[in-house]
């Protein structure tokens, strides 16, 4: 199938993916201005991020239901109110102002992620191709445009609400495109007459990857413009450029991967990426110059670009066909719980051992896949015995 035909495939998923990764993107970058601005240390600013993950995890919760109500317009809708919400984190100085913003753009993230991912997994069996690599692709380059294009603006002096208003307008322009005629995403709910399969533990042990992967991934992308200005003295331009460089490498691998996934097994491949992520966030943490720090994320970045992916197209590939779409919303779930938690948890590492061993402790986490790996690949052979 030519590339035109599949980007025509996978244009709404792809324009909610990128997005997302426009939103996040600016807020990575210009963390150092929101901490700035609340006048909060590291560890006050992982607590006021906390309540983030708490409505993330109730909107995932709620998506089967409320992506089922929307029907058509569920995506669409969802990516709308996501960009909406991440124009008002930078209009709050306060700090009770600022947790009630972030769980807005938290309850909208979680709600369009399930609704996202739960569609791209339809189309990738309904029409046997593989889109979940070039779907997140889409997300890192929108991330490493935010990051650059905040870099850009904090440069010119541009404050918080400025340039956090100017992304909340661009991803709502991607909100738009991801408008298609028929776009409802079926099995969200479980059918009342018991035909619907059991989900099993595929979707909780890709779930517990996929965790781990954003876990570090998300929490590195927060945090490596505080480590690039902070602990190696970088300028708000090389601090920008800490996030860009790990999206971008993740964007460019992911492209390489959508092609790779067909000939390399997935379950070696989730373990080769942990163990490069691993390397390059290990990298991150002993470099003593921007430059270095850029060398570890840019490593980090090809690790951690096909994990994810990988897990959350084996979940739909491996799952019943008519329990497909609850099985990616559960281990969308789990898997949030470490894109959420990442940033507050690093950030309370920072605040009590410095940020260097906020990038060890993701290290760590990585060859945590090393284990569920092998256990997934398991769980499928006995499925399949």
């Amino acid at each position: 199938m030519s590339v035109s035909t599949t980007l025509a495939a996978a244009r709404a998923p792809i324009a909610a993916f990128a997005a997302m990764g426009v939103l996040w993107g600016t807020f990575a970058a210009v963390l150092p201005d929101l901490k700035a601005q609340l006048g909060a240390t590291e560890s006050e600013l992982g607590l006021l991020l906390l309540p983030t993950p708490i409505a993330a995890v109730t909107a995932m919760l709620l998506a089967p239901l409320i992506g089922a109500a929307l029907g058509r317009v569920a995506l669409p809708v969802a990516t709308l109110l996501m960009a909406a919400a991440f124009a008002l984190p930078g209009q709050t100085a306060q700090f009770w102002l600022f947790p009630l913003a972030m769980m807005a753009c938290g309850g909208a993230t979680g709600l369009t992620d399930v609704l996202m991912n739960a569609r791209v997994s339809a189309l990738e069996n309904d029409r046997g191709l593989h889109l979940m690599n070039l779907c997140h692709a889409a997300y890192s380059f929108g991330y490493a445009g935010g990051a650059i294009g905040t870099g850009i603006m904090r440069g010119e002096g541009w404050p918080p609400v400025w340039v956090m208003g100017t992304m909340a307008l661009t991803a709502g322009v991607f909100a738009l495109m991801t408008w298609e005629r028929d776009g409802t995403i079926h099995g969200l709910r479980k059918p009342k007459d018991g035909s619907a399969g059991r989900l099993g533990l595929i979707p909780v042990i890709g779930g517990g990857i996929v965790l781990i992967a954003f876990l570090t991934e998300n929490a590195a992308e927060n945090w490596s413009a505080l480590h690039i200005e902070q602990t190696l003295g970088g300028s708000p331009e090389e601090g920008a450029m800490g996030p860009a460089a790990l999206a971008l490498t993740m964007g460019f691998a992911r492209l390489a991967g959508q092609g790779l996934i067909t000939r390399v097994n997935p379950f070696r491949l989730l373990m080769a990426g942990a163990i490069l992520a691993s390397i390059g966030a290990l990298g991150a943490a002993l470099a003593t110059s921007p430059m270095m720090a850029y060398a570890g994320f840019i490593v980090m970045g090809i690790g951690s670009s096909v994990i994810a992916p990988t897990a959350f197209s084996l979940v739909g590939r491996l799952a019943d066909p008519q329990s497909r779409a609850r099985a990616v919303a559960r281990a969308t779930l789990f898997g949030y719980f470490g894109y959420f938690f990442g940033p507050p948890s690093l950030g309370f590492i920072a605040g009590a051992f410095g940020l260097r061993f906020a990038f060890v402790f993701a290290s760590v986490m990585l060859l945590a896949v090393l284990i569920l790996a092998p256990l997934m690949a398991r769980q499928n052979r006995l499925q399949t015995a």
